[in-house]
C-alpha cells in the first residue's frame, strides 16, 4: 500500500463512520442540545471535562460558546475544567488525579447546570468521579464517548444524555466528537436565535 493510499483510507474509515454515527446519534444530539438551551436559559452553565484529545475538546467547546461559533449572539457561560493549572496540579497533588475534575463540579456546579463529560473508552477515571459528582449537585449529564460506552454509559441516569460514537479506534471516535460538538454548537445558536 502507497503512503497515499495509507492516508485515503484514514478518510474513507472518518467518512463511513461519521454517516454510521449520524444514524444513530443525530436525535439524541438534538435533544442534548436542547438540554444545555434550557440550561442556558435559566441561568444555567455548562462546565466541560475530559484527558488528553478530550481535554482539548472540552476547551474548544467552551471556547465556542463564550466567544461564537458562526453566528454573532451574546456570550454564554461555559467552563473547561482542563484549564487552570494551580487547581489541577493542587488537587492531583494534595488527593488524587481521579477527583482533579470532581473537586471542581462540586465548587462551581449547581442544580440545573450541565456536564459535557468526555471520555472517548468512557472509563476515565477522573471523568467518573466528575459524573457523581454532578449527579450530587442535581446536574444534568451529556457524556460523549465511544466503543460500548464504558463505565459512563452504565452510571447514566434518567435526564442524562449519552452520546456514544459506534467506533473503537480512538481516532475516529475522537474525529467524530468534534463534528458532535460542532452540531451541539450549531443547535444551541440556532435555537437561542430564534430558528425553528
Amino acid at each position: 500500500m502507497t503512503l497515499a493510499k495509507r492516508v485515503s483510507k484514514h478518510f474513507d474509515d472518518s467518512a463511513e463512520i461519521k454517516l454510521q454515527s449520524k444514524k444513530v446519534l443525530a436525535q439524541p444530539i438534538a435533544d442534548a442540545a436542547q438540554a444545555m438551551v434550557n440550561s442556558l436559559m435559566h441561568d444555567g452553565k455548562i462546565l466541560a471535562c475530559g484527558n488528553g484529545g478530550s481535554a482539548a475538546d472540552a476547551q474548544h467547546f467552551a471556547a465556542e460558546l463564550i466567544n461564537r461559533f458562526e453566528v454573532e449572539r451574546p456570550a454564554l457561560p461555559a467552563i473547561a475544567l482542563t484549564t487552570d493549572s494551580s487547581v489541577l496540579t493542587s488537587i492531583g497533588n494534595d488527593y488524587d488525579f481521579k477527583q482533579i475534575f470532581s473537586k471542581q463540579v462540586r465548587a462551581l456546579g449547581m442544580e440545573g447546570d450541565v456536564l459535557l463529560a468526555i471520555s472517548t473508552s468512557g472509563n476515565s477515571s477522573n471523568v467518573v468521579e466528575a459524573i457523581t459528582a454532578a449527579h450530587e449537585r442535581g446536574m444534568i449529564v451529556i457524556a460523549l464517548t465511544g466503543r460500548d460506552g464504558g463505565q459512563m454509559g452504565a452510571m447514566l441516569r434518567e435526564g442524562d444524555f449519552h452520546l456514544c460514537v459506534p467506533a473503537e479506534r480512538t481516532a475516529r471516535v475522537q474525529e467524530v466528537h468534534l463534528l458532535v460538538l460542532h452540531c451541539l454548537c450549531d443547535v444551541i445558536d440556532h435555537v437561542l436565535m430564534g430558528g425553528a
